[in-house]
């Protein structure tokens, strides 16, 4: 018997002891008979911890309220499980009730729809700091590309120390009260634009079936991308992998806004060569992976230090062989675990020379070292002919860093879909 074999065992009699009370660090979908595959998912990050924030870092009052989040899986299914984190937790996470339905838009959900989502058969679970729990499967039907609403009513308690601050994607907090089975939308009155605790939903699958992990910082998180429209480039990716007949091949994005390669903030979370482990290889059935980041290790030196919240400290300087470095510890990690990766060049954010010359040195290892699985060359996708260190004009969201919606459209189509797909699959 494996170690997560006797994990999920040891947890599953836990859970039918004690319950709510769940003393588990971790438990996921990949430990469970049949095999399982990631459809949509989300990275957490910490939020600072102190007693004056920006409006920014301010999260909601959940306390004894349901917050329903909207999320869009990638890949169709008929049994599904919800995967909840109560990493970066101070306190347990108390879940009371919990419900999965299709989205009717906005706050409303779908009449008769909804699944009562439950834990080692109970309705209630107590997550322990740090700790990430799956759900029991549960029979729901799971249709690609439409919009699902999650609904958690928390303990009276709770609090949010962690999320997913860019959702791109406008969530719901109700009045206080039970409104997990509500389809009107009166309850939710609150709104907000971060992911919280649900950070997958995962389809049974056949055997075959894969999910390709988009990692990487602001630029694969979709920033600046329209809110509510699925603009990202991993979503425009998850399109075209449909229309190419490969229905057996799911895209989740695991981007976070400011997140760097080597160095963890207090605000754009753990470093990505430090959360590739729980954020990719833990996920289940990832196969291949395409790995954009360095843009803020190269950047963020350069940040003035900012009184009271500095997001941007450490201000670190990198070299080129630095993010190499870090891009070799990533690919080790990745093949240990039997994952594809695939290398995305560094696109152009108008930085001065000096800076601009580690972009071109990484983009040019990424391009020739053969070191990943494959290459994908965004660089080359979005770069002005003319002025090779600037964006198109076509595909500047107007910062000069991030693409606009017609620009993730275009990094999109520069990835090669069949090798991605077939890399997956192996």
């Amino acid at each position: 018997m494996t170690i997560r074999t006797v994990a999920a065992a040891c947890c599953a009699a836990l859970l039918a002891q004690f319950a709510p009370i769940v003393v588990c660090s971790s438990a996921f979908a990949a430990d469970a008979p049949g095999h399982w595959v990631a459809v949509w998912a989300t990275a957490l990050q910490p939020i600072p911890q102190r007693a004056e924030l920006p409006p920014l870092y301010r999260a909601p009052d959940v306390a004894g309220r349901t917050v329903r989040q909207i999320v869009y899986p990638t890949l169709s299914g008929k049994t599904a499980r919800v995967h909840l984190s109560n990493a970066y937790g101070q306190t347990p996470l108390v879940i009371e009730e919990l419900r999965i339905a299709r989205s009717a838009g906005g706050g409303a959900a779908v009449e008769g729809a909804g699944s009562r989502v439950t834990f080692g058969g109970k309705g209630a679970v107590s997550i322990p700091p740090g700790g990430e729990l799956d759900s029991d499967p549960f029979a729901i039907d799971v249709v690609e590309g439409a919009p699902y609403a999650i609904s958690a009513l928390v303990g009276p308690e709770q609090r949010i120390v962690a999320w997913h601050r860019v959702a791109n994607q406008v969530n719901y907090v109700s009045e206080p009260g039970s409104h997990t089975a509500d389809e009107s939308a009166a309850a939710f009155r609150g709104r907000f634009t971060q992911y919280v605790w649900v950070t997958g939903l995962s389809v049974e699958a056949p055997s075959r079936t894969a999910a390709v992990a988009a990692i990487g910082d602001s630029i694969t998180d979709g920033m600046r991308s329209s809110l509510n429209q699925n603009r990202r480039w991993p979503d425009a990716l998850a399109r075209r992998v449909a229309a190419s007949g490969a229905q057996s091949t799911a895209i989740v994005n695991l981007g976070i806004s400011g997140n760097r390669l080597l160095s963890d903030s207090p605000c754009y979370g753990d470093a990505l060569a430090s959360r590739f482990d729980r954020d990719v290889l833990r996920r289940p059935g990832v196969k291949a992976a395409i790995l954009l980041i360095g843009i803020n290790d190269i950047n963020f030196a350069a940040m003035p230090p900012h009184g009271g919240l500095d997001c941007d400290f450490p201000h670190t300087s990198v070299t080129a062989a630095d993010l190499i470095a870090g891009y070799q510890r990533v690919i080790t990690a990745a093949r240990r675990d039997g994952v594809r990766v695939f290398g995305a060049t560094l696109t152009p954010a108008s930085l001065p020379p000096e800076r601009e010359n580690i972009r071109l040195a990484v983009n040019r290892w990424i391009r020739t070292s053969h070191a990943f699985d494959g290459v994908v060359d965004f660089d080359a996708a979005l770069r002005d002919r003319a002025q090779p260190e600037h964006l198109q004009r076509a595909f500047d969201s107007g910062d000069h860093i991030h693409p606009s919606d017609a620009g993730y459209a275009a990094m999109a189509d520069a990835v090669p879909v069949d090798a991605v797909v077939n890399a997956a699959r192996k």
